[in-house]
C-alpha cells in the first residue's frame, strides 16, 4: 500500500496540529499515514519490507533517533520530503543564516559573530559601540530562546559563552519595535509553500493576534509578506516561521531568522498559542502540496 503523506511524530502538544491534518486529509482525499512510538517499529519494518510506503514526508519527529530510518529511507528512495534534515541542518546555524540574508537583501540587526570560546577562550578586542546600550546574545544553534541573554558590557559576553563553549554566539543590537496604537509593531509570520500567515506577536507575553488584512492595510505592513517570501527563497524551506520587528526608521528587520520547527500549539489549549484559523490553514496547505 502506498500512502500519499506519512506524517511521523510523538509530541503530545502536536496533537491538534495532527488532528487538523487528518482533517484536511479528509477534506481533500489525501490518504495519510500516522507514524507514533506506539507503531514505530512495525512502521519502519513495513517501510523497508515494501508492504508499505508513502509519495511525502512530514516529519514532526525530528529529534527521536527511533524516527530516522523513515527520513533515511525518504531521503534515498528521492521520495519528497518537507523540509529535508540536510536543508534544516543548514538554516538552523543562525550564523550561517545571518550572512546568506544580509547577502540576500534581508534587513538583520546590527550583528558580531564570535568563534567558539573552545576555539578562541580569550576574545580579541571588540567594538561595542554600534550595538547600542542594550544587545543580546545567542548561540547559533538552538531555538525557542535556549541560551539567549541580555546584555551589556564585554565582561557578560565572555562569561556567557561558556554556557555552550563549543558553539558560535551572535551577539544582536536591540531592536526597539514602534508602537502602533499601543502594540508594539513585533510580528511572528508563518510560510508553507507560498502562502503568508503574519500575526502580531508581543515580544514579553508571547501572545499572538492575527494581523487582519485592513490592519495590513492601515499600518503599510504588507512588506511582512515579501520579507518572508524572500526569506523562504533564501533558506529553501517549504514551511516555517519567522519574526520581523519593524522600528521607528520603518525597517522590517528579520529578528529571529527561521524557525522549522515549529511550537504548533493551538492557542484555544494555550494562552502563548498560534491563533487556531492559522494553523488550520497551514495544515490544509500543507496537505495540499503533499497531494499534487
Amino acid at each position: 500500500m502506498q500512502y500519499d503523506l506519512c506524517l511521523p511524530w510523538y509530541y503530545e502538544y502536536d496533537a491538534d496540529f495532527v488532528q487538523l491534518i487528518q482533517d484536511a486529509c479528509e477534506a481533500q482525499a489525501v490518504s495519510l499515514w500516522l507514524i507514533t512510538p506506539e507503531n514505530v517499529l512495525e512502521s519502519i519494518t513495513a517501510l523497508y519490507k515494501y508492504e508499505t510506503t508513502f509519495r511525502t514526508l512530514l516529519d514532526r519527529a525530528q529529534g527521536d533517533p527511533r524516527f530516522l530510518p523513515i527520513n533515511r529511507w525518504a531521503r534515498e528512495k528521492g521520495v519528497r520530503r518537507l523540509n529535508p534534515d540536510e536543508v534544516s541542518d543548514r538554516v538552523s546555524d543562525k550564523a550561517t543564516m545571518h550572512l546568506e540574508l544580509i547577502t540576500g537583501g534581508v534587513d538583520t540587526p546590527y550583528t558580531i559573530i564570535l568563534s567558539p570560546f573552545l576555539e578562541q577562550p580569550i576574545l580579541r578586542e571588540i567594538d561595542l559601540s554600534p550595538l547600542g546600550l542594550r544587545f543580546y546574545m545567542k548561540p547559533v544553534m538552538g531555538g525557542g530562546g535556549e541560551g539567549v541573554v541580555e546584555l551589556s558590557s564585554i565582561e557578560g559576553i565572555a562569561k556567557a559563552r561558556l554556557e555552550f563553549p563549543e558553539q558560535k554566539y551572535l551577539v544582536q543590537a536591540h531592536v526597539e519595535p514602534v508602537d502602533l496604537d499601543g502594540r508594539p509593531a513585533w510580528f511572528r509570520v508563518f510560510y508553507a509553500g507560498g502562502d503568508v500567515w503574519p500575526c502580531w506577536w508581543h515580544p514579553s507575553t508571547h501572545v499572538y493576534t492575527m494581523l487582519s488584512k485592513g490592519e495590513e492595510d492601515q499600518y503599510g505592513l504588507s512588506r511582512l509578506r515579501d520579507v518572508t517570501k524572500r526569506i523562504a527563497s533564501i533558506c529553501g524551506l517549504e514551511w516555517f516561521s519567522t519574526e520581523i520587528a519593524v522600528p521607528s526608521n520603518g525597517k522590517f528587520i528579520s529578528v529571529d531568522y527561521v524557525n522549522d520547527q515549529i511550537d504548533l500549539r493551538l492557542q484555544s489549549a494555550a494562552v502563548d498559542g498560534v491563533p487556531d484559523q492559522v494553523i488550520k490553514e497551514l495544515a490544509t496547505r500543507l496537505v495540499e502540496m503533499a497531494g499534487n
